[in-house]
């Protein structure tokens, strides 16, 4: 009896121990797989930070979108189909069907080569990318130096040396010209860059939409009250049309009035011939001989085979803002011509005042809201017409205007060319140069205007009619767009047929493991520093209170001295005088 009380203590001892053993071994588990589970979910968290990283910064770099459903299911069948081709062509070489080992191998190196052709391909892209915005930046810089040099050979005899001061300094080291006058004498006070201004001629863009509202309004194509629907959501009218430089509206009028009568008050406006300024060889500009069908109506809107100077266009304008009269533009090269300065009429236009009227709204309200808003000056009411497109061979930007509109005493003219051109830049420096000779020819003004942070940004989420009237905006960005995918297309072909070359040399060649082709890395242009400077500009704080003056490269901020300080409207955050219009289904 003593003997099996004594076994079943060790027993006991034996059983609990097990069972702290196996609790042990349980808790044990259970904690280490907590661990992994929170490693693995804070490896993916990482990863998914990485990736978000990454791919924030793909999106700054370059405009990346993501695949439609439809896209990726076609992709999917693709790569599927070349998948089959692949294992089909191996069984077809092996004379017998693979085995799930080898069936499954062969599918992992597809893979592999699949996943190293997009990295290549990739590779290829940001290269050919990367290559052209270096073509695009050389192309653009020997514009600027070529300009540069244009501007130290002017003639500055007879000029205002403050007006052209201005100007020169609200240029800075842009690719352009500028032409700034009397619109009511004719007296030019300074030609910058009198080359591209006097001899080269420019395709007009859309700055031409003057030239076939002036025609629409006289064939009564135009009525004095009407509204054409722009196809979607809003009916317009010729202010809107002007102001936010709406395509299909002007296309429409133009295919109306017909090439003949185009052409004619193309010329009646003096278009394709010489304005007589005091220069020598002058360029008349161009003309197009003839149009049928949809061209008539696509010249109307973009100005196809037109050719216009700068000093063309400022004759033009200032015959828009005396009531008609076409003055000869003059450089008093004398001190007794400067003192009695006689203003020449070449002729008067053969158009109504009630034209010259119907067109000052929109051309106000394309300053004020429109495409033009980047000259919008608080001092004095600015009236212009801006224009975008691609011509000579680069992209175009144009500005023509006039102010004040009552008693208008500058005519400024502004063309660029380059990547430059196609943010509305000429309207900027056109701006700058009323601002700075406002004590001079405007009412002087020393207070600040309050603006939002983003009032130089083009957002069109802020106002849905402006971005579907603004149909010069959206042709501009899918032009930019088509000709980036068009440079990267070239670049690729031209790597892809240099990588074959390379490849058959190298296959041809007897020892390939003594002599190595070495392939030639594409080199990354260094970033401009110059031209980052003038592309994006970023503001010293945060306040909703910006200085009137717009920054522009080489052109240092001025100080405000703020003496009296304007309530803006809550309807109108910017304080800028805007023409509403209620929205039509």
């Amino acid at each position: 009896m003593t003997l099996i009380r004594s076994l079943r203590v060790p027993r006991k001892l034996f059983t609990l121990f097990v069972l702290l053993a196996v609790i042990g071994s349980c808790s044990f588990e259970l904690s280490a797989r907590g661990k992994r589970s929170r490693g693995r979910s804070a490896s993916r968290s990482s990863r998914h930070s990485r990736a978000s990283r990454s791919s924030r910064r793909d999106r700054r770099g370059r405009s990346s979108r993501r695949m439609s459903k439809r896209e990726l299911r076609a992709e999917r069948q693709r790569l599927a189909r070349e998948q089959s081709a692949y294992v089909a062509k191996l069984q077809k070489r092996a004379g017998r069907k693979l085995s799930k080992r080898e069936l499954a191998a062969e599918i992992r190196k597809f893979q592999s080569k699949h996943r190293r052709d997009l990295l290549e391909a990739s590779r290829r892209a940001e290269a050919a990318r990367q290559a052209a915005i270096a073509r695009q930046r050389a192309i653009d810089d020997a514009m600027r130096n070529e300009v540069q040099a244009n501007i130290a050979k002017d003639s500055t005899e007879g000029e205002d040396l403050e007006v052209r001061k201005a100007a020169v300094a609200a240029l800075g080291f842009h690719a352009g010209t500028v032409v700034v006058m009397d619109p009511r004498s004719g007296r030019v006070y300074t030609v910058v860059n009198q080359e591209w201004a006097l001899r080269h001629g420019f395709k007009p863009c859309s700055t031409i939409k003057l030239v076939t509202g002036i025609a629409g309004i006289c064939e009564r194509v135009i009525q004095p009250i009407e509204t054409v629907s722009d196809g979607a959501n809003y009916r317009i009218d010729l202010t809107d049309a002007l102001a936010y430089s709406n395509n299909a509206y002007f296309q429409h009028v133009g295919g109306e009035v017909g090439f003949d009568k185009m052409l004619s008050y193309a010329r009646e406006l003096g278009l394709g011939e010489k304005t007589g300024i005091n220069y020598a060889n002058e360029s008349p500009g161009r003309v197009p001989s003839f149009k049928t069908g949809y061209a008539v109506n696509h010249m109307s809107s973009h100005g196809d085979d037109f050719e216009v100077t700068a000093i063309q266009l400022a004759a033009l304008v200032s015959a828009m803002s005396n009531g008609g009269k076409l003055v000869m533009p003059h450089v008093p090269r004398t001190v007794e011509e400067n003192a009695h300065f006689k203003t020449e009429v070449r002729r008067k236009i053969n158009v109504s005042n009630e034209a010259w009227v119907r067109m000052v709204p929109g051309m106000i309200g394309a300053v004020n809201y429109g495409s033009g808003k980047k000259a919008y000056r608080p001092e004095q009411t600015v009236a212009g017409k801006t224009g975008t497109c691609i011509g000579q061979g680069s992209w175009l930007g144009l500005f023509t205007s006039y102010a004040p509109v009552v008693n208008p005493r500058l005519a400024v003219v502004v063309i660029t060319r380059g990547t430059d051109a196609h943010g509305h830049l000429p309207a900027a420096v056109a701006g700058n140069i009323y601002r700075t000779l406002s004590p001079r020819f405007g009412m002087p003004i020393n207070f600040q205007v309050a603006q939002g942070d983003d009032d130089e940004v083009e957002t069109p989420t802020r106002n849905k009619k402006a971005a579907a009237l603004n149909e010069e905006a959206a042709e501009t960005r899918a032009q930019a767009e088509a000709e980036e995918k068009a440079a990267e297309t070239t670049d690729n072909a031209n790597a892809n047929k240099t990588a074959g070359n390379a490849e058959q040399v190298q296959a041809n060649q007897p020892q390939p493991n003594q002599a190595q082709p070495t392939q030639a890395q594409p080199t990354q242009a260094q970033p401009n520093n110059d031209a980052k400077a003038a592309q994006a500009t970023t503001p010293e704080n945060k306040s909703k209170v910006k200085a009137t003056s717009l920054p522009l490269e080489n052109k240092p901020k001025a100080p405000a001295n703020p003496t009296t300080q304007t309530k803006p409207n809550p309807a109108d955050p910017d304080g800028r005088a805007r023409r509403t219009q209620p929205e039509q289904p």
